[in-house]
């Protein structure tokens, strides 16, 4: 569910997963933990989903552009989370999402020239993210499967 709603978000994404034998709420209450930290836009625990604001980042590459390799265009990029928490038969999924943007002008005098265009999501951050919630959950006794 979570993918098709991001499907439609014109970016790459980078997905983990993972799966606890323990409760939904006692998984729910670690995830919202861990993602106070992040700007969180929204959370619905009935839903299972948290979701941040866009954030900026530091670009994954440096690029440069041209034939006389100019600086690009400031570099910048930004991320979003989206963390989804799943019941399953008796296990919880937890799913962590990054949609990843980078800013910078493709030519052309159109406003299409200059935007935000999609770009390679960080493996590191989707597996931070599902670290700091393992380590919330195994203090409550709960080791990942």
């Amino acid at each position: 569910m979570l993918l098709s709603i991001c499907a439609g978000c014109a970016t790459l994404s980078g997905d983990r997963k993972q799966f606890y034998p323990c409760s939904y709420d006692m998984v729910w209450d670690a995830s919202l933990e861990v993602m106070k930290g992040e700007s969180i836009a929204s959370s619905s625990k009935e839903k299972g989903l948290i979701e941040t604001g866009w954030m900026d980042v530091a670009p994954l590459t440096e690029r440069s552009f041209g034939i006389f390799s100019r600086e690009g265009f400031g570099n910048k990029e930004r991320a979003r989370l989206s963390l989804s928490v799943n019941r399953m038969n008796d296990v919880t999924s937890v799913s962590v999402l990054e949609s990843r943007q980078r800013w910078h002008a493709r030519g052309g005098a159109t406003s299409q020239a200059t935007k935000w265009w999609p770009a390679e999501p960080s493996p590191d951050t989707t597996n931070e993210i599902v670290d700091r919630i393992n380590a919330k959950l195994k203090e409550q006794g709960c080791v990942p499967t």
